[in-house]
């Protein structure tokens, strides 16, 4: 089997969770480290997926490699090519395909419930009517045309659509219990000002083992349903 590609845009928020699947699963993955300043691969011949990961940065920003990015996530989403975002990646997505990334009404931080949306079976089958989900962004998207929606919570409209091969996810299924540690830590000044959406580092960390093994567990049918085409 060809390898999975996956592009990482900041040091602390690389695969995560969803190497720990794909090695699980027996599928071959490789690191773009897009931070480390690794070129973008043009080609699409040599790969079964691409995945884009999250990061601090906004998808509106002049960096060299966004139009890069955008561009290939175009030629994939035409291929056929399975495509999937986390975060910064699904905005990545939006906007590749035609949709517009910009703030959202508040910063949503933290472990909230994310609702399904009706006639998502297609792709959220065996996913309860809600679920927990970490969160970590101040912008959302909107749908592309042709999007299938299929994820809301009750502080940002759109959290993930599904269009052709291509999945993209406003919040962080990918985490692992040292990643959320990591970024309370990184990203502390984020978190001065609680609210309804954005929690404290204590009530983040709080019993983080059992939100994670939840969250893998959506994620584990997220991911397999993003690889059917790849897998079957």
């Amino acid at each position: 089997m060809k390898p999975i590609r996956i592009f990482r845009h900041v040091a602390c928020e690389g695969p995560g969770y969803l190497a720990t699947f794909l090695d699980r699963a027996g599928i071959p993955w490789e690191l773009v480290a897009v931070d480390a300043g690794e070129a973008i691969p043009g080609a699409l011949s040599d790969v079964s997926g691409l995945v884009f990961m999250g990061g601090p940065m906004s998808v509106n920003d002049p960096l060299p490699w966004i139009g890069a990015e955008l561009a290939l996530i175009r030629r994939a989403s035409e291929a056929d090519v399975p495509v999937l975002g986390h975060c910064l990646g699904g905005q990545l997505i939006a906007k590749a395909l035609g949709g517009a990334v910009g703030p959202n009404a508040v910063r949503e931080i933290g472990w909230h419930p994310v609702e399904r949306l009706p006639d998502t079976d297609a792709w959220l089958e065996g996913l309860p009517a809600t679920f927990t989900a970490f969160h970590w962004h101040g912008e959302t998207f909107s749908l592309p045309a042709g999007a299938v929606p299929l994820l809301r919570s009750a502080h940002c409209e759109n959290q993930a659509f599904a269009i052709g091969n291509t999945l993209a996810l406003q919040c962080h299924v990918e985490m692992t219990a040292p990643m959320v540690r990591e970024w309370a830590a990184l990203y502390r000044d984020e978190l001065d000002d609680p609210s309804p959406a954005v929690q404290d580092a204590g009530e983040m960390l709080a019993a983080i083992e059992n939100r994670v093994a939840g969250q893998q567990a959506a994620a584990d049918r997220l991911y397999r349903r993003w690889l059917r085409p790849i897998t079957d």
